[in-house]
């Protein structure tokens, strides 16, 4: 009797501890605050920085791993932190997401790493059990390097589409400054270029355009662009393009000498780069041309010696 009174204490005990957990899980997953008014404030005018009620689930598996997952992004963002830094980055690289956007994908590219290592570790726990420890911190080295990765791959992507904007930068200056000096404002020179055109730096143009058209000041919508750019050429290309509308100085003149100095950057950069390649060709030649080279050369002479010498 005693043993089934302990039983039944343990049990109880042990079920409050459940019930309690699982009450926590469930409060926690409940929307918050904010999330449950905004949908009747509508109609009011958002401030900056503040999150919107986000769309209803598109499939079942949203809605169900949904807020788990921006949870877990949420954490990500806090334990990681520099999100101004990753919007920054964001702006460069041209991507049209939030930076709770790229901390969800952060997350899917780590839970991938985790999978990916979490397969075959699971296969030699379950031949060696005592390897499970070492695997399991595998894991989640693998987690934190798919995390890491998807960081590197946005830098990777700024420096391509600043790559690109440089190799556009010439042929739309001297597209504008044709357009100017035809008798076109900057503006509608602006305009007639960012139509014929497509690109990155036609996308950071276009942008320029949408934000004049919505009613920001021209040297305005030029200085955010100055701003955004990680590239000081765009940067001085935009406040020039700024000055010109506010003061009404020459412009064509100005964006042809701006032309002819990225085209000169980027013929330095080209032999910098020869320069630097032309080290690094030698490394086949020394150790893979050369030596097929020696033997070619001395094996005949070491046959005919071991032919003649008896």
């Amino acid at each position: 009797m005693t043993g089934l009174v302990v039983g039944g204490v343990v049990g109880a005990v042990f079920g409050l501890g459940v019930l309690l957990v699982l009450t926590a899980v469930l409060s926690r997953r409940r929307a918050a605050f904010v999330a449950r008014v905004l949908p009747y404030l509508r109609d009011l005018p958002q401030a900056p920085g503040v999150a919107v009620w986000p769309p209803a689930p598109t499939s079942a598996f949203a809605g169900v791993f949904g807020p788990l997952v921006h949870g877990a992004a949420g954490l990500v963002d806090r334990v990681l932190g520099g999100s101004g830094s990753v919007r920054r980055r964001i702006d460069r690289a041209g991507l049209a997401i939030s930076v709770h956007d790229f901390r969800v994908e952060q997350l899917v590219w780590g839970l991938g790493g985790f999978a990916t290592a979490a397969v075959p570790a699971a296969l030699i726990a379950a031949r060696s059990p005592q390897r499970a420890a070492p695997l399991m911190i595998l894991c989640c080295c693998a987690f934190v390097l798919g995390v890491l990765l998807r960081e590197n791959r946005l830098t990777a992507q700024v420096k391509q589409r600043e790559e690109r904007i440089l190799q556009e930068f010439p042929t739309i200056a001297e597209l504008l400054a044709l357009a100017v000096a035809a008798g076109e404002g900057p503006v509608g020179a602006l305009d007639r270029v960012v139509a014929r055109s497509h690109g990155a730096l036609s996308a950071e143009l276009r942008r320029v355009l949408a934000d004049v058209r919505t009613g920001t000041p021209v040297t305005e919508a030029f200085d955010l662009m100055a701003s955004r750019s990680g590239l000081p050429v765009v940067a001085r290309f935009a406040e020039g393009l700024a000055i010109a509308v506010e003061r009404g100085t020459p412009l064509a003149d100005v964006l042809h000498a701006q032309a002819a100095d990225v085209r000169e950057a980027g013929r330095r950069s080209l032999i910098e780069s020869a320069s630097r390649k032309e080290i690094a060709m030698m490394v086949p030649v020394v150790f893979g041309v050369l030596p097929v080279v020696v033997v070619f050369a001395f094996w005949p002479g070491l046959v005919g010696l071991h032919l003649v010498v008896p």
